[in-house]
């Protein structure tokens, strides 16, 4: 078989409809022999009975506890055949030819990685973190909105490749996992997802150990996807994203770095937090009375992150993964 497409459900099942109705209009007039794996992660949203129902060649695979995002892909690779793997996100629409351009190009690559491509927002502008540079207490310390509207092509962001204006396949050092293609043989040779992360930082894991492994990982420009973003997380706890993201990046810096890197990290964290909630209060003071001010909502954003830093922050203990 060429191709597998495995998708991590986890109670998101209205996006996943839209995501296999584009999937099988794209691949209806494919040559592509490929199979479609649906994992889902213990949401028990109804997936099983609307892929029953509407998609009875989907292979179905059911967790009876939520494992992660890199754990569920490599159980579900578990049950896949194809020579090339696509890891495609729920809340995705592929884009005209997208999944057969990305295999053609993975094909005509015989140094590839991990091959991903051009991610965009549910209004059709560009997702600027399809493209990434590895993480840096530098490059996380920085990640300032206006810094990186000013500097977009700056490679603290590994974001050059965005603005290159060359529709030819660009290296790049990390992708983000929304959709991302690697043939079979080297997800295997790399270790697979790693399985120390619950969610985020997985993607960027698999992107090292491809570079590590000195296969290079490819942005495909002329790919497009749509990512809604967000179609799993926003259902889990508010400080979900907010914190889990940090503590992926910090096990992503202590096992690429070092242990004292991944604590040098928590503690500029700890610094930009006390920093952002300051500009807060500031800004907070100066808007008094004004309708829209951001206060409310960004508190409790570096609130959480403050507490994580301190190691406070319940979210973590409870989407740990389990051994």
């Amino acid at each position: 078989m060429d191709l597998s497409i495995i998708i991590v459900n986890w109670n998101s099942v209205g996006y996943l409809r839209d995501c296999l109705r584009s999937v099988e209009l794209e691949m209806r007039d494919s040559l592509l022999d490929y199979e479609v794996v649906v994992i889902d992660a213990a949401s028990y949203d109804g997936c099983d009975r609307f892929l029953h129902a509407e998609h009875p060649r989907v292979r179905f695979v059911q967790c009876n506890r939520n494992l992660g995002f890199g754990r569920a892909n490599n159980l579900a690779f578990e049950s896949s055949r194809g020579d090339a793997v696509l890891f495609l996100n729920p809340d995705t629409e592929v884009v005209g030819p997208a999944i057969a351009t990305l295999h053609r190009r993975l094909r005509e690559l015989p140094d590839a990685g991990v091959v991903g491509c051009r991610l965009l927002n549910s209004d059709g502008s560009l997702q600027t973190s399809c493209v990434q540079s590895f993480p840096t207490l530098i490059n996380q310390a920085l990640d300032f909105e206006w810094l990186r509207q000013r500097w977009p092509a700056s490679g603290l962001w590994g974001t050059a490749a965005l603005y290159a204006g060359n529709a030819a396949p660009q290296p790049v050092e990390a992708l983000a996992g929304a959709c991302v293609m690697l043939r079979r043989e080297v997800f295997e040779r790399i270790g697979r997802f790693s399985d120390e992360y619950f969610m985020y930082a997985e993607d960027i894991d698999l992107c090292h150990k491809a570079r590590a492994a000195g296969l290079v990982n490819y942005y495909v420009p002329e790919v497009s996807v749509i990512h809604h973003g967000g179609g799993c997380s926003q259902e889990a706890p508010s400080n979900f994203s907010v914190v889990l993201m940090r503590e992926s990046i910090c096990r992503y810096l202590a096992k690429t770095r070092g242990r004292f890197y991944g604590e040098l990290y928590r503690a500029s964290m700890l610094g930009v937090a006390l920093l952002r909630l300051a500009a807060l209060k500031a800004s907070a003071l100066r808007q008094r009375g004004r309708a829209g001010a951001p206060w409310p909502g960004a508190q409790r954003k570096w609130l959480a992150v403050l507490r994580w830093c301190v190691r406070r922050e319940s979210t973590v203990r409870q989407f740990e993964p389990a051994g």
